[in-house]
């Protein structure tokens, strides 16, 4: 008896527990996303007009990626309700770019993945979000085929003088793309944002006018006396005029370098050159950055006004704040699932300035294996994170009564739409035989605690209870000793996969 003929019985489409990664899954995208919540949902969420911040632990397969998925759905849906008070996210899930350059900047033993992120700062946290929104808006202004619908080029054209310097001083730092060299993509967004500084190279217009005017003084008369122009060039006055008008491009050159330099060091998440930050930085009139923040030091305080910057820049655009979603810290193959590289990783993230910084909310879905770090911190810690005040949840627990209603669900979206319209509420219940309760299937339900499992052993279930019957002699109910079977087997397989003996 096969599977698909099980379902058909019950005009059930597909099979509702064949996908076990929200973010492949195309019945809950399609059918549960906006129908199957945690109770824990509305404290995770929140208010999207002051978006606050949420920590939320959770073993594999408690639903962390689809709460995640849930909470960009809800955003849209504000977002589109709410055109002058949209929300800007910023999706901080795809974190190998960021790790495999941070540990190249490493030297020595600190390269090895054990070490290289004891390294890791809060500062480098900011500087890969602030990369992720610059980039964003980069984009947005150079791809006119209007792929990001929330920023359009024209919005940024119109931008005062102020915030375009802005941008630019962003990008100059933050964005990179791999289609063209830093300097060529930062001199055309410039020129597609309009930002002109036609005063920023008077150093070097000076030395080469004064450098023009001075020989052809010296050489006024080469042509009737060559003989004694020619020697003038020689003497010690003419190169020290030289000198005199090439110091102030000289001096504003080496400045910048030193600059380039220093946050090439210090960015640690991209790969700058020296020489490419030089030359963007060349490009804004002394008087508008010798004032700004810049990225040079091992403290967070630039990043945090660059970090406002942002924000005052976003508002202009219609965001009045900004959503972090944190997900997928135990899958960059520098951190490899271990809850040591997680806790070196993340624990200089939980800063209460950080966390509480105004117009910003932070939505951190984390691995439950890094709570028993919380436990063995001191008191300095708690002092600094504030993790009381974080609205925080340890542990993202599913009951037996909410499983038995995912499960339900799942098979009433993957039902025929004349078989929804015409018989009565189908739920997992109705698969089994009468000896089979309700309350049997919800305590077993609840043995299994996350969506994952209860999914892994509902398709086993069903594999097990076909591979019992032919097809001209079907069974459409699930025995309770089947249910028995499957249940001990998949807990068998599953202790042996927790203790490293098994493939599960």
């Amino acid at each position: 008896m096969k599977i698909q003929q099980f379902l058909e019985h019950y005009g059930v489409r597909i099979n509702p527990f064949s996908q076990e990664d929200a973010q492949s899954d195309h019945i809950f995208q399609r059918h549960c996303a906006q129908a199957l919540y945690h109770p824990a949902w509305d404290k995770v969420l929140g208010d999207c007009r002051n978006p606050s911040t949420a920590i939320v632990f959770g073993e594999k397969g408690s639903g962390k990626t689809a709460i995640r998925l849930q909470l960009v759905k809800a955003i849209a849906d504000h977002n589109q309700k709410c055109s002058d008070e949209r929300v800007f996210v910023i999706s901080y899930d795809d974190l190998n770019p960021f790790l495999d350059a941070f540990q190249d900047r490493l030297r020595g033993r600190r390269r090895n993945p054990d070490n290289a992120l004891k390294e890791w700062r809060l500062w480098d946290h900011m500087d890969a979000l602030l990369t992720l929104s610059t980039r964003r808006i980069c984009k947005a202004l150079l791809d006119n085929t209007g792929n990001d619908p929330g920023i359009s080029p024209e919005q940024l054209r119109k931008l005062p003088r102020q915030q375009k310097r802005d941008l630019l001083l962003l990008a100059a730092f933050y964005d990179q793309s791999s289609d063209q060299s830093h300097t060529a993509r930062w001199q055309l967004l410039k020129r597609q944002c309009g930002y002109s500084a036609p005063f920023a190279h008077w150093r070097w217009l000076l030395g080469l006018v004064g450098t023009v005017l001075l020989t052809l003084i010296t050489l006024r008369d080469v042509l009737t006396a060559p003989t004694a122009a020619f020697p003038r060039l020689l003497q010690w006055w003419f190169p020290l005029l030289l000198f005199i008008l090439w110091l102030p491009w000289l001096k504003r050159t080496l400045s910048l370098w030193r600059r380039g330099w220093q946050v090439a060091r210090q960015v640690r998440i991209l790969d700058h050159g020296s020489g490419s930050l030089q030359k963007i930085l060349a490009g804004f009139p002394a008087g508008e950055i010798d004032d700004q923040p810049i990225p040079s030091r091992d403290r967070s305080d630039d990043r945090y006004e660059l970090l406002s910057k942002l924000q005052r820049l976003l508002t202009p655009l219609g965001y009045s704040s900004i959503v972090v979603l944190v997900d997928r810290v135990d899958e960059p193959h520098l951190i490899n699932g271990s809850a040591e590289r997680m806790r070196d990783f993340l624990w200089s993230m939980f800063d209460n300035k950080f966390l509480k910084h105004p117009g910003i909310g932070f939505k951190m879905l984390l691995p439950r294996d890094v709570v028993f770090f919380l436990s063995r911190e001191e008191k300095e810690f708690y002092e600094r994170s504030r993790l009381d005040k974080q609205n925080l949840i340890k542990s993202l627990e599913w009951t037996g009564e909410s499983l038995f209603d995912m499960a339900s669900s799942r098979i009433r979206a993957c039902r025929n739409e004349a078989q929804q319209q015409g018989s009565p509420e189908l739920t997992i219940r109705d698969f089994f035989a009468d000896e089979v309760s309700r309350e049997d299937l919800i305590a077993r339900f609840a043995r299994l605690r996350v969506p994952r499992h209860l999914f892994r052993f509902l398709y086993r279930l069903l594999t097990e209870h076909c591979n019992r019957f032919t097809e001209d002699q079907p069974s459409w109910k699930i025995s309770r000793s089947t249910l028995e079977t499957a249940a001990d087997a998949y807990a068998r397989e599953q202790e042996a996969f927790e203790r490293g003996l098994g493939t599960g």
